[in-house]
């Protein structure tokens, strides 16, 4: 796969999960521009603070999927918030989706099974910033999946963005129905994978990252914030390479 959408939402943790977030979407920018990546915005929340309720965007030229997915999951942090005056280390969690973006062949949407409805864009304090209708709302009927997009301020690519994120999550409905339908044991050897587990955990007092699944901790946590993440995920395609 040379082309993947990747979806991040802040979890448990408030402001603080939305900063957190707003750090492994950086975190994930100096990486693709380390491998030379290319990197579109699809979608993006931010909150007042500076931090982000959810991003999505779309990496590609290269061998994207390879290396990203092994970032999908839970990512817990364990710090002190710049708002905590006690100096009481707070943990938070943001989850990260990795989607291969589907070839036009993989999924159809039949247009009479989608509802699209267009308002205009709005900025962090929920003011109109557009006098246009330029954000897309878009509904698939048969699933109940809502894609929305505003982040660019022509109509027409908003639209195009969502369809290629419904598209994606389309085809990732369509692959944990058919993972549900192999034996237990494949089940348990490809359960990392899944976006609900907690994969690893960003511990700043300790200056320490921990990968669960392979039980190992990586120090220089600043680094690996910057995009230094090459380290770990060449250990992981070691570990789980068939």
């Amino acid at each position: 796969m040379s082309s993947v959408i990747v979806e991040i939402r802040a979890g448990v943790g408030g402001e603080e999960a939305a900063l957190f977030a707003r750090d492994l979407f950086r975190m994930y920018t100096k990486y693709a521009a380390s491998q030379k990546w290319k990197m579109v915005v699809l979608h993006l929340q931010p909150t007042e603070l500076g931090g982000i309720k959810e991003v999505i965007f779309e990496l590609k030229n290269g061998d994207v999927y390879s290396k990203m997915k092994y970032e999908a999951g839970v990512h817990r942090v364990q710090r002190i918030p710049k708002t905590e005056k006690s100096g009481r280390i707070h943990t938070s969690t943001a989850t990260v989706a990795v989607l291969p973006k589907p070839e036009k062949t993989q999924i159809k949407i039949n247009p009479n099974e989608i509802k699209f409805d267009f308002y205009k864009a709005s900025g962090h304090g929920g003011q109109y910033v557009n006098k246009r209708m330029t954000a897309v709302r878009v509904t698939h009927l048969p699933t109940g999946i809502v894609v929305t997009c505003q982040t660019e301020r022509s109509l027409q690519q908003n639209k195009e963005s969502a369809l290629a994120i419904l598209e994606a999550k389309l085809l990732e409905k369509k692959e944990l129905e058919n993972l549900e339908k192999l034996t237990k044991e494949r089940r348990q050897q490809i359960g990392w994978a899944k976006r609900a587990e907690k994969i690893r955990t960003y511990n700043f007092p300790q200056d320490r990252v921990t990968d669960h699944r392979i039980k190992k901790n990586f120090y220089d946590i600043e680094e690996i914030i910057e995009g230094n993440l090459e380290p770990i995920i060449t250990l992981l395609q070691k570990n789980f390479s068939s």
